[in-house]
């Protein structure tokens, strides 16, 4: 137990520190709950949609899967399925902005043991976001700060109100890509983000919940560029912290990313 935390405090003292000095991995591993470990693929295609490739499209399809509570298996259970469209813009030349829609299913498991499934089974959500980034660097260093917006509305499997309605979360993001050599293949790419949101709740009463932090997301992801093909592999650690005080949670994320760039392009 003490030399997992060790560790865990190393690659966050060592991701702090990147960030100090101050594109980057595409799908970072989202949220999977409270649970020990959990693993995320996600494959996607990135297509510029103008000459000077300053406008993309960028969709994807993720998989998450987790263990339960008490056991250390990333791979036990389903966990979430995405399905994601984003459109960006660099509109100047150290600013981007984008928006997008999202749809996930989340499985839904009791809080005890043996963590049987639980009643609703799924919990649908639709989401749409707005983002700005910030991006400045060197040839060497790329640096992007990002804050994002987001509408989460909520459903059970039949599409009837779930016990959250929906929830409006802000989150700040800054995200640092170093390259390893003289072609631009290899890359380290860190980031450090932080969630605050308020929910409208339907259940156990109708109320507005506090807008406040929720959580903290760190990744560090090792990329790779093949010049003979259009891909590039993204193959990383994921850690999430949820929750605050005594009633913190950790989880570590396994997380592998296909991207395939500009597969419609003449």
């Amino acid at each position: 137990m003490t030399l997992q935390l060790n560790i865990k405090k190393t690659l966050i003292t060592a991701m702090l520190s990147l960030f100090a000095l101050s594109t980057y991995a595409q799908f970072s591993p989202p949220g999977l709950g409270k649970v020990k470990n959990a693993s995320w693929f996600a494959f996607g295609i990135k297509q510029s949609l103008d000459t000077l490739r300053k406008k993309e499209s960028t969709t994807y399809i993720g998989i998450g899967r987790k263990s339960t509570p008490d056991d250390s298996d990333p791979f036990n259970k389903m966990g979430l399925l995405v399905l994601n469209q984003e459109f960006s813009n660099k509109f100047l030349k150290n600013w981007q902005y984008s928006f997008g829609l999202s749809y996930r299913r989340q499985n839904e498991y009791e809080s005890t043991a043996p963590y049987e499934t639980a009643d609703p089974a799924i919990k649908q959500e639709f989401r749409i976001y707005g983002r700005y980034a910030y991006l400045t660097g060197t040839d060497k260093l790329k640096w992007k700060t990002t804050i994002r917006q987001e509408y989460r509305k909520f459903f059970n499997p039949d599409f009837t109100k779930s016990s959250e309605d929906y929830q409006l979360r802000t989150r700040f993001k800054t995200q640092l890509n170093i390259d390893l050599g003289t072609q631009k293949l290899h890359h380290i790419i860190g980031s450090a983000e932080a969630l605050f949101s308020t929910s409208k709740r339907n259940q156990p009463v109708d109320e507005w919940t506090k807008f406040e932090y929720k959580e903290s997301r760190f990744s560090l992801f090792y990329s790779l560029t093949p010049k003979e093909i259009p891909f590039t592999f993204d193959v990383g650690y994921g850690y999430n912290l949820i929750g605050k005080k005594s009633n913190k949670v950790d989880v570590n994320i396994l997380a592998l990313g296909v991207t395939w760039s500009n597969p419609f392009s003449n």
